[in-house]
């Protein structure tokens, strides 16, 4: 008894004891536990300064703002476009005179089973010819003519597909060879302009993104740069006590990185309010239009996109900073 209670004992002194450790994963604990140190006591110098602070997040904030803003609006004008497409896109396929009724039904009933096709409407030319006498005011001139001039016209509504306009002139091509019809027309020029516009629109905004960014480099840059010379000789005790590099650059790498976030909640904060200020008047205005046009804001995804935008913009203007300047602070 005596020896399994020694065993017991010597057993749960073992389970007790402290687990070793290997040098990996020491290594791994101290390098993991300097960064977290760099990262709030970073967080916590900005804090100690709250109005330079501010400034410095609110330039960025305005930077990173104009081009979230521009693509909130053609984000909500592609959206409405996408809806004129469905309503809009429609193909009027002028069938030959000799067509008769019959044929024309037949045509149409064929063209309602297109997987490409979600509806067809037949206008004979009595009905073609008296929705021209309405629209036009020549009922008296018309009443001058021995024969209707008008042919039977099918009007064609693509699906959702097939609504876009590269794709509706594909199916006019093909709708247009057929026997039975004489010509084919697709009014989509107005919609084509709209989409070549709101492309230009769309590369603007990415080529102001692009300049808007440097800007957010530069911004970062010389604040960094400053934080060095005023922090210089610190640096200098730093280094004659053996400290890398790296050791010295991380509480600045992460500073850019807290100046850009704070710019990216500033950029969302400005884009979600002005849109939200303008909302009520756009939408006033798309109703005397009949249009369903309204303002959207900044959905999730984007809102993610522009935090960490901000973020990396800020931490990589801190490290181009901190790696160029940093070399010309040395111990004399």
């Amino acid at each position: 008894m005596k020896r399994r209670d020694g065993q017991g004992q010597e057993s749960e002194a073992a389970r007790a004891a402290p687990r070793k450790t290997g040098p990996r994963q020491r290594g791994l604990e101290n390098y993991l536990t300097h960064h977290l140190r760099a990262l709030f006591a970073s967080l916590g110098q900005l804090v100690r300064t709250p109005l330079a602070t501010l400034m410095i997040a609110a330039v960025i904030g305005i930077a990173l703002a104009l081009p979230a803003g521009f693509h909130a609006l053609l984000a909500s004008v592609q959206t409405v476009a996408a809806g004129w497409e469905g309503d809009m896109a429609q193909i009027s396929l002028f069938l030959k005179p000799t067509i008769k009724e019959d044929q024309a039904a037949a045509l149409a009933k064929r063209l309602r089973g297109m997987r490409e096709v979600t509806a067809v409407r037949y206008i004979s030319p009595q009905q073609a010819l008296a929705e021209f006498e309405l629209s036009s005011g020549l009922r008296d001139a018309l009443a001058y003519l021995n024969e209707n001039p008008l042919p039977a016209v099918l009007v064609v509504r693509p699906a959702e597909q097939y609504s876009t306009p590269s794709a509706a002139r594909d199916l006019l091509h093909r709708l247009e060879a057929m026997t039975e019809v004489d010509s084919a027309q697709l009014d989509l020029a107005w919609l084509e302009r709209l989409h070549a516009m709101v492309g230009l629109a769309v590369r603007g905004v990415w080529l102001l993104a692009g300049v808007l960014a440097v800007g957010v480099l530069l911004v970062v840059g010389n604040t960094i740069r400053l934080g060095i010379q005023n922090r210089r000789e610190e640096i200098v005790v730093i280094k004659l006590l053996g400290a890398t590099d790296g050791f010295i650059r991380r509480p600045f790498v992460y500073g850019g990185m807290w100046y850009g976030l704070f710019g990216g909640v500033i950029a969302l904060l400005v884009v979600n309010g002005l849109l939200l200020s303008l909302a009520g008047p756009a939408q006033q205005l798309a109703a005397l239009y009949h249009s369903g046009f309204r303002l959207e804001l900044l959905g999730g995804l984007a809102c993610v996109i522009v935090l960490g935008a901000g973020a990396a913009l800020g931490w990589l203007g801190a490290w181009l900073a901190v790696s160029r300047h940093l070399r010309d602070v040395e111990p004399v």
